[in-house]
């Protein structure tokens, strides 16, 4: 009976689902990705031909797992009918809150397949495709920032925001993945903090009075 539903389930998975869903299975199996696609194909019985209509190798399937999990993220915020109404600063946070949620399902496969250390300034092969679309996301929401003046428009490093927070996001990723606290609660106050921190920088601050001042006394010698 169980595994009549469980087939039925398999069966209405979509091609790059059922293959996602069958590659993390292997490594979780095996501890390490598949042989070769023929045998990886065999194994969750699909063709040839479907496989290569969907991805190319097994870094094209390891780089769409992740952005298959950035994507639920977002589609998860955008359904919650409160979200609209965050500031910017809140949606930061909801947004790597539900991301965690979202890993902490596949922290086995995440462990096996990720190292402990990741340093923020190089990006792994298997989060490039995530990087694209975060930051035309976070792209978004800085232009937010900006009409509500949460974020301050400045020269030359205004155009660096996307990428201090796909930092931040690499801080994040590490941080979780070595957290042994009890339910992940030290992530949670990583990410608490780091938000903050973020947008305190992101927002007016002193330095801007500074530099106001300065153009002040320029323009009045």
């Amino acid at each position: 009976m169980e595994e009549s539903k469980a087939a039925k389930a398999t069966s209405k998975k979509s091609p790059d689902q059922k293959i996602r869903d069958g590659y993390i299975g292997h490594v979780l199996e095996h501890g390490k990705a598949p042989a070769s696609i023929y045998q990886f194909i065999k194994s969750v019985k699909i063709k040839e031909e479907d496989f290569y209509n969907h991805y190319n190798s097994f870094e094209s399937i390891e780089k769409d797992i992740w952005l298959y999990w950035f994507r639920q993220t977002v589609d998860t915020l955008k359904t919650d009918p409160v979200y609209d109404e965050y500031s910017v600063r809140e949606k930061m946070l909801a947004f790597f809150y539900t991301f965690i949620e979202q890993l902490k399902t596949n922290r086995s496969y995440i462990l096996q397949t990720v190292p402990r250390k990741i340093r923020p300034e190089l990006t792994p092969y298997y989060l490039t495709t995530v990087r694209k679309s975060f930051k035309e996301w976070v792209g978004e929401l800085l232009l937010e920032g900006e009409e509500t003046e949460e974020v301050q428009s400045r020269p030359l490093i205004g155009k660096r925001y996307d990428e201090a927070l796909w930092w931040q996001f690499l801080f994040v990723l590490g941080f979780w993945i070595k957290d042994e606290s009890k339910a992940f609660e030290k992530t949670d106050a990583a990410i608490e903090k780091s938000v903050n921190l973020a947008f305190d920088l992101l927002g007016r601050g002193p330095l801007d009075a500074i530099v106001d001042f300065g153009k002040f006394l320029f323009q009045n010698r």
